[in-house]
């Protein structure tokens, strides 16, 4: 079983700054991502990595502006987001894995374990 809690969401300005942190505990986890949910809308992808930290994928969206890594030594990823954009709004998930594997994953179903989410408010 693995635990997820995020923190360092906040309210910013439009292109502002944020890094968003997600703490495992239990054991480690293999892939993980991030994820963000809108008022009225579905949750979607964002960022997401392999276990050792490699193979970075992220939405469109965000390309450029967003930096995913993890630190294996402490059981946790981060989220650097930079240029923020009022679109950004939106609770942001972490979740994590719990099938070993080496790939990427990018698809919501994929992702077993999941945190509380952190609410990021971008203001214009």
């Amino acid at each position: 079983q693995v635990q997820l809690v995020e923190s360092g969401g906040g309210l910013v300005q439009v292109g502002g700054s944020l890094t968003l942190s997600c703490a495992a505990s239990g054991h480690t986890p293999y892939p993980m991502g991030w994820f963000r949910q809108a008022p009225g809308k579905e949750r979607e992808f964002v960022a997401a990595l392999n276990r050792i930290g490699g193979d970075l994928y992220y939405h469109d969206s965000v390309k450029g502006r967003f930096s995913i890594s993890r630190d294996n030594a402490k059981n946790t990823i981060s989220l650097q987001m930079n240029s923020l954009k009022a679109e950004d709004t939106a609770i942001y998930y972490c979740a994590a894995s719990g099938v070993p594997g080496s790939h990427t994953l990018v698809l919501r179903q994929q992702y077993q374990y999941w945190g509380q989410g952190t609410q990021v408010t971008v203001s214009s």
